[in-house]
């Protein structure tokens, strides 16, 4: 999987120094699907991403009910491996571009 965006940077003054900022990050968004069951994208977000129960099972009714939802963000470096492993569990899921506004 390759991208071809490209993360914009900032600089911004933040006590008498100046800082880079990511003005893009990147989220992972786990669509709903028919087949993959609760349990199953419980496991996979506690496993893969980190999450505990509790966040699990709370992306796991959101994605449910709206259809989607954003389980991480992080740079696109960092979530490729992350969306690779979900997805071969198969679960559908897919790497976007967040803007943040500050």
């Amino acid at each position: 999987m390759q991208s071809n965006i490209i993360a914009t940077k900032t600089w911004e003054k933040e006590d008498d120094e100046t800082v880079m900022v990511d003005s893009y990050s990147h989220c992972i968004i786990i669509w709903n699907d028919d087949v993959n069951t609760f349990e199953w994208v419980i496991e996979t977000l506690m496993e893969v991403c980190g999450h505990t129960e509790e966040q699990a099972e709370q992306c796991a009714f959101i994605i449910h009910y709206n259809g989607k939802y954003a389980v991480k963000e992080g740079s696109f470096k960092t979530l490729q491996p992350l969306c690779v492993a979900i997805t071969d569990r198969g679960i559908n899921a897919t790497i976007e571009e967040n803007v943040r506004k500050g």
